[in-house]
């Protein structure tokens, strides 16, 4: 049997609700519904650190941000790390990377800070060097590039040529999107012409429609990015078709966090809520074909060792996630999230609870980590799907927080290394009946 040949399909910034399995009414994603529901779709997915770069790291190397040194934006990934791209170099395959890398000193990228891919057409940061219709990269030796068209359908028609010329030698490509990340420049979503116009005003989240934000203003171009994302998954899926590759491919849908519209801070991520950290994931191919949905709760830091499992190559000793074709029975019911930047913040989710700590008297610009958090989060999803009720404090559900903080602790020992002091959060008299163990 031929090794199996590995694309990602990696958007930015993509929200798990824009998608058709999880509910959205609006058709924007067919292609990926139907690999969702061909292959095996990861219906709990999320992020472990929803900021760019961070989680970029984390899928690259299957480590949690502060273990790769990447614990925000503006820190290139050190070269003493094993990427995905070695490992399947190693295992005999040819790679590529194609679109955003975020994980380097600036552009165009160097060589020894390029992942170890040996193709190469990226750019650091692709929302400073092109536009929607001005799509600039760079090749593996530094020389600028410009590919016609709107930025997606540039990028995949790129990506659709190294496929072609590599159908006869097993490859790993990651092809890495900007959309549907806003335009910095303009603090704008823009879609090609008539795709703002086209869902404008249609459909609202719950949690947008409860706290607005820049939901209004941004949502039509948003979802005309998804949109056109959907159809370049269509058109890179219909090539694997033509070239005779698509019963021998794996491909791996997903995205680095979501998009909460200025609702919980200032931006537009760096939270602990739904809206930032739950994302879309989906696998089809060998050994992905027919497996259905996994409810478990499944981390962005479980992708890099599945990959590798599907292609029955060695997954690394220090990679910190599992494959999800491990089998499940030990698998755990809870996701870990490191947050950077608006704050030195960890989280921990469970299938009914959200939890979340902040870092007193430390910048979330110049440190990683602290010694003492207090507690600032508690969600009842279950009840409150949407967020809007903070149970923190509330006397009614000190067991509860009390269990999320052991949780919470057991992590930040296992991954960091660290046993900080988590300061309990003012008692809060909460009129509501007391939450039992066996709720938790």
């Amino acid at each position: 049997m031929p090794k199996p040949n590995v694309i990602v399909f990696f958007t930015d910034q993509q929200r798990w609700d824009t998608t058709g399995v999880h509910g959205n009414p609006l058709e924007l994603t067919p292609n990926f519904d139907r690999l969702a529901m061909e292959g095996t779709h990861c219906f709990n997915a999320f992020t472990c650190q929803p900021v760019c770069a961070p989680a970029r790291a984390v899928l690259q190397t299957g480590k949690y941000a502060t273990n790769t040194g990447v614990y925000r934006n503006g820190i290139a990934l050190g070269t003493e790390h094993k990427t995905l791209a070695h490992c399947f170099k190693e295992g005999g395959y040819a790679t590529g990377y194609i679109g955003k890398w975020h994980l380097a000193s600036g552009n165009p990228v160097p060589r020894n800070e390029q992942g170890g891919y040996d193709y190469w057409l990226g750019s650091h940061a692709l929302e400073h060097t092109s536009d929607p219709y001005r799509t600039v990269v760079y090749d593996r030796d530094g020389k600028e590039t410009f590919l016609p068209g709107y930025r997606v359908d540039a990028l995949t028609d790129a990506a659709i040529r190294y496929i072609s010329d590599q159908k006869d030698n097993p490859f790993f490509l990651f092809l890495s999107f900007l959309e549907p990340h806003h335009q910095n420049r303009v603090d704008d979503y823009p879609p090609p012409p008539g795709y703002r116009e086209r869902y404008t005003g249609r459909w609202t989240p719950g949690d947008l429609a409860a706290l607005g934000g820049t939901s209004a203003q941004h949502l039509g171009g948003y979802f005309g990015m998804v949109k056109r994302l959907d159809e370049a998954l269509g058109r890179l899926m219909d090539a694997l078709q033509s070239l005779g590759l698509a019963d021998n491919t794996i491909v791996l849908f997903t995205t680095d966090h979501g998009n909460h519209f200025k609702t919980r801070n200032s931006e537009y991520k760096r939270s602990c809520h739904e809206a930032s950290v739950r994302i879309p994931m989906a696998l089809r191919g060998p050994g992905f074909n027919g497996g259905g949905r996994i409810n478990d709760l499944v981390s962005l830091v479980d992708m890099p060792p599945t990959l590798l499992d599907a292609a029955g190559l060695p997954v690394p000793a220090e990679m910190e996630g599992r494959s999800v074709l491990g089998g499940r029975k030990d698998w755990p019911d809870d996701v870990f999230i490191q947050i950077s930047e608006s704050q030195v913040g960890r989280a921990i989710r469970t299938k009914r609870w959200k939890y979340s700590v902040i870092a007193v008297d430390r910048d979330g610009w110049d440190h990683s980590d602290s010694q003492s958090y207090r507690e600032q989060f508690l969600y009842d999803l279950e009840y409150d799907p949407h967020e809007q009720t903070n149970l923190i404090g509330f006397v009614s559900h000190r067991e509860v927080s009390r269990n999320m903080r052991e949780r919470l602790l057991k992590y930040l020992q296992k991954v960091e290394g660290a046993c900080p002091a988590i300061i309990e959060a003012d008692e809060v008299p909460s009129g509501q009946r007391k939450v039992t163990p066996g709720e938790i």
